[in-house]
C-alpha cells in the first residue's frame, strides 16, 4: 500500500512553532519601531514647544519700552520670583503697551515656568495697576490673576543673571541701588533647569543681548 501524502502531528506542530516565534520577534520588533517613533514625536513636541516659549522670551526683552517720569516703575524688575518688563505692542501700536512678567510656580501637576500679560495698557494709572497685579500673581495669585497666565513648559528651577561692567552678575546684586531698575542691563542670562525623565532634561542657558549692543539682533 502506498503510503499517503502529507504532514504528520510533529510537522504541523513544528511549523506552528517556528510560526509563533516568527510572530513573537516580529511584534517586538515592530513595537520597538512604535516606541522609538512615539519617543521622537514626544522630543519634536518638547522642542517645539520650548523653542516657542524662548522665542517669546526674547521678543519680550527686544520690545521693552521705557517711560518716563514713572517713579518707582521701571521698563525692567527683577526681584528673585518674578521677571517684570514693560513692551511695546508691535501688532497694533497704537492700542497700548503690555505689562508682561515671567515666573516659576507649581501649578499641581508639576512645577512651570509661566508667562503673564496684561491687557493693552493705555495711561499711567493702568500701568501701575497692572505692573503690580503682574507682582500679586507671581507671589500669591487668585483666579483673576491666572486667567492671564500661560504654561510655557515645566521647569524645576529657574535663574536670571544680568551683564553688566563686562561681567554676568546675580540680577539681584547687579544695581546699587534696591529700588528699580532705572538702566537697563546690557544682556540677561536665562538659566533653566529642566526636569529628568521628560523627553528634555538637564540646564538650559540662554543669553540676550541688547539690540542697541548687538546692531538689532538679540543673542
Amino acid at each position: 500500500m502506498r503510503r499517503q501524502a502529507g504532514f504528520t502531528l510533529i510537522e504541523v506542530l513544528v511549523a506552528i512553532t517556528i510560526m509563533a516565534l516568527m510572530a513573537v520577534i516580529s511584534w517586538r520588533g515592530l513595537d520597538g519601531m512604535v516606541r522609538a517613533q512615539s519617543q521622537t514625536k514626544s522630543r519634536a513636541d518638547a522642542v517645539l514647544t520650548l523653542q516657542a516659549g524662548l522665542m517669546q522670551w526674547r521678543s519680550d526683552l527686544d520690545n521693552i519700552i521705557q517711560f518716563s517720569g514713572n517713579g518707582d516703575i521701571s521698563p525692567m524688575d527683577w526681584n528673585g520670583r518674578v521677571l517684570r518688563v514693560t513692551r511695546r505692542n508691535t501688532t497694533n501700536p497704537t492700542q497700548g503697551t503690555f505689562v508682561v512678567a515671567w515666573s516659576q510656580r507649581d501649578t499641581g501637576d508639576s512645577a512651570q515656568w509661566l508667562r503673564w500679560q496684561s491687557p493693552p495698557v493705555r495711561t499711567r494709572g493702568e500701568l501701575r495697576q497692572f505692573w503690580e497685579m503682574a507682582g500679586q500673581w507671581a507671589q500669591n495669585p487668585g483666579d483673576v490673576e491666572k486667567r492671564s497666565e500661560i504654561a510655557v513648559y515645566p521647569v524645576t528651577q529657574w535663574q536670571v543673571l544680568f551683564y553688566r561692567d563686562n561681567a554676568w552678575t546675580n540680577a539681584l546684586s547687579s544695581d546699587a541701588s534696591a529700588g528699580p531698575i532705572t538702566v537697563l542691563p546690557d544682556g540677561v542670562r536665562l538659566i533653566l533647569t529642566l526636569p529628568q525623565g521628560q523627553a528634555l532634561g538637564g540646564a538650559l542657558t540662554l543669553d540676550w543681548i541688547s539690540p542697541l549692543l548687538s546692531g538689532g539682533k538679540a543673542a
